[in-house]
């Protein structure tokens, strides 16, 4: 099986196909950002459409049609600079990446979803070329109950603050969102955790016998008289810090494979308000339910503000 990577670019204004970014494909892809003063861009990898389609098989993951590599681009002329595979059980399905806003700063944070970690990409002390530090690891649950006997946090989407002063991490599985202090970036520090369904709260049929992060199971999320199926998924931090954004669907087929009722009752975006400690807490009086729309259920995935957001934003 040939398995390419490329991105397309599109005119700005008609959207019509102008031709392929990359000259040569990569292996995979997915995700990407760039700071333009120090010419670069990073791009992530997933896995091979047509058997992420099917739905998640871990026996493909060994089979090495996932990813566990980034690749540095120089921005201006899109060569290829290098790759870095990110190593070990922690680097596979690297997903999410962001440089910091700060446009002169070399540092960057990705996600790995199987490896349920964070690197941080970071030029290397004897040269220019970059090199990969994990700096957080999620420990995976043992359980029982369900599809495997230990069962990871799965982080699928990671945000940074406008100020780049707190490093958001959604864990669909495990159904947390943890919020980390990246004053220091090669020592981010947990401040704040918040729990939106997932697979482990009291109302599941999931048993989980080995935990060395959790005493007890969170309970079962209800926002106004329905409950949260499926877990924290995109994440969409308002630009001055206080309103972080959260929808609970990360792809339909996983959808249908991990939690049935979501695909069947349509996904929810949820509001987390942050105080000015950073400490996240339910906004219980927002829901936009994807279920009761005319024509759903809907899985909504992706937000954004009109006019730039902690995602999108990048000073030239």
């Amino acid at each position: 099986m040939t398995i390419a990577g490329n991105f397309l670019l599109l005119d700005g204004e008609t959207f019509e196909t102008k031709g392929c970014w990359m000259e040569a494909s990569v292996p995979f892809n997915y995700d990407f950002w760039y700071q333009p003063r120090l010419d670069l861009m990073i791009s992530t990898e997933w896995g091979t459409p047509n058997l992420i389609k099917q739905g998640f098989d871990p026996s493909h993951v060994a089979e090495g049609f996932y990813g566990r590599s980034v690749h540095i681009f120089k921005w201006s002329t899109h060569e290829k600079l290098q790759t870095l595979e990110l190593p070990g059980p922690e680097g596979l399905l690297p997903l999410e990446v962001r440089f910091l806003h700060e446009p002169i700063s070399p540092f960057a944070f990705v996600g790995t979803a199987l490896g349920s970690s964070i690197f941080l990409l970071h030029p290397g002390k004897e040269n220019a070329e970059y090199e990969a530090t994990c700096v957080v690891e999620i420990p995976p649950k043992k359980v029982e109950g369900w599809a495997l006997p230990e069962m990871p946090s799965l982080v699928t989407d990671i945000l940074i603050s406008m100020d780049d002063k707190y490093l958001y991490v959604s864990n669909w599985l495990h159904g947390d969102i943890k919020q980390y202090d990246i004053s220091d970036p090669k020592q981010p520090r947990l401040n704040s955790q918040i729990f939106l369904g997932g697979s482990i709260h009291s109302e599941t049929n999931v048993k989980v016998v080995g935990d060395e992060e959790l005493e007890r199971a969170p309970a079962a999320r209800y926002v106004k008289g329905k409950r949260v199926e499926g877990g924290p998924q995109m994440l969409q931090l308002s630009l001055d810090g206080k309103r972080l954004y959260v929808t609970t669907s990360l792809y339909r087929m996983w959808d249908a494979q991990f939690y049935p009722n979501l695909e069947k009752n349509g996904a929810m975006m949820l509001l987390v308000d942050v105080d000015g400690d950073g400490q996240m807490k339910l906004n219980e009086d927002f829901l936009v339910d994807f279920g009761t729309i005319e024509g759903g259920p809907y899985l909504g995935h992706e937000m954004r503000y009109p006019g730039g957001d902690c995602t999108s934003d990048i000073w030239l």
